[in-house]
């Protein structure tokens, strides 16, 4: 009997072993459900918490405006605290991309409080940021915990961290295609990490469940009328592409100077957040409204309804630079929306489009230029505006990554393929830094 039953045994071994060697896939394809199913719920716990408690400190300030007077009190705190205590976190994504090209030392957990902090802080006394780059930290820091334990190599590291920014994108904007094609997109201009694919959408896809699980509302957006596809509307939406890319790079660029600006006129780092924040406060009780601080989400949904003056789309420029380059924690994804969504809005006025299918093109070309992801916020218009839309923001989309040239709100973002022959990867690298 225990004859039969060890050759039993073997003969089931020896079968999984075959299955295995034969279809290498099946073994992978288990591997990273069970840790894409563990690091998307603990992401998107994470995400939901972060949401929920920004939606907070965002009705607190605009129900207690006097808060904004003790933005640049905030923000020498956070510079503070980075200062002594969290400088081997402070790179913020530029240590995610830098970890995903060179895997070597675990992304300190500390990052994921740090940053939580930091940005909740940045809106509850009413900086100009958003929440893109604090999911993507948080994502990070709290999946590359489990590099170790799971005994990762340094090639599954990479698609650990490439996950971990999917599953923290999906999440905080419920949009978990996009966010695994971001993911796929964002830290290597023009080449796609294959070897991470599945792994990218299966988390994306479980934090952005956990995160509707735990009733954390996304903002909706609509697009009423989309014309007829022809020439003209092709014109027209290449026109507008060309206009979003220009605005796009300007702001990449714009970032980096300003940024730089405030590191060589101010070597003592937490007082560059105290002069940033006393700017934004004073522009903010001078201008006598506050719709271009916080994320701006009325603003956004308004300029899918109406035509906005043009002037909205440069003012939230200033307000997000001088809010980020000064050092404030946050992301400039959601400013980057809003930015590009009134910039849309403001178009309508000369350009023959719907003003909510202009919105809604700005609205993700705007990012794809600043971020060079042209594919993932093609998807993100897609999820966000329905189908119907694709064609055009496709088009704006590709023409804005096209027109933005290799600069990238990302400085540690490399170029895999060039947008044009006459360029190498250095003089990327060197115009990142400019």
């Amino acid at each position: 009997m225990q004859q039969k039953q060890a050759l039993f045994n073997k003969k089931i071994k020896n079968q999984t072993r075959f299955l295995f060697n034969t279809y290498p896939s099946i073994f992978a394809i288990i591997r990273w459900t069970l840790i894409s199913l563990i690091i998307g719920i603990f992401i998107g716990i994470a995400s939901a918490g972060f949401l929920q408690s920004l939606n907070w400190a965002t009705n607190f300030r605009e129900n207690h405006l006097w808060m904004i007077a003790l933005l640049p009190i905030g923000g020498f705190t956070i510079g503070l605290v980075y200062h002594y205590y969290g400088k081997d976190v402070e790179a913020g994504n530029n240590l995610l991309i830098d970890t995903i090209h060179k895997p070597e030392k675990t992304i300190p957990f500390i990052m994921a409080p740090f940053v939580y902090a930091g940005t909740i802080a940045t809106h509850f006394f009413g900086g100009s940021a958003g929440r893109e780059g604090t999911a993507l930290q948080m994502a990070g820091a709290i999946a590359d915990q489990f590099s170790k334990p799971l005994k990762l190599s340094k090639s599954d590291r990479k698609i650990l961290l490439i996950a971990a920014v999917a599953g923290g994108f999906g999440s905080v904007f419920g949009t978990p295609l996009a966010g695994a094609m971001f993911a796929l997109e964002f830290f290597l201009i023009g080449k796609i990490s294959y070897k991470a694919i599945f792994p990218a959408f299966m988390t994306a896809i479980i934090a952005d469940i956990t995160t509707k699980f735990l009733d954390t509302p996304h903002t909706m957006y609509h697009i009423d009328v989309i014309p007829e596809i022809s020439l003209a509307t092709i014109g027209y939406a290449v026109f507008a592409g060309i206009l979003f890319g220009i605005c796009a790079a300007s702001f990449s660029k714009l970032m980096h100077k300003t940024s730089n600006l405030f590191k060589t006129t101010i070597p003592y780092p937490p007082f560059r957040p105290l002069i940033g924040g006393t700017l934004v406060a004073l522009a903010v009780f001078l201008i006598g409204t506050t719709k271009y601080i916080g994320l701006g989400i009325p603003t956004i949904v308004n300029s899918f309804q109406t035509s906005l003056p043009l002037y909205d789309f440069a003012i939230k420029i200033a307000f997000t630079i001088i809010t980020l380059a000064a050092g404030f924690k946050g992301g400039e994804v959601t400013p980057l929306f809003f930015i590009g969504a009134t910039l849309g809005s403001a178009l309508s006025i000369f350009i023959p489009l719907p003003t909510a299918l202009l919105s809604g093109m700005g609205f993700v070309a705007v990012f794809a230029g600043a971020t060079n992801t042209p594919i993932a916020c093609t998807i993100m218009a897609i999820e966000l505006f329905g189908v119907e839309s694709g064609v055009f923001v496709a088009i704006a989309c590709i023409v804005s990554y096209l027109l933005s040239g290799h600069y990238s709100i990302y400085r540690r973002q490399e170029v895999g393929e060039p947008k044009h022959n006459n360029f190498s990867n250095d003089q990327g690298k060197r115009l990142n830094e400019l």
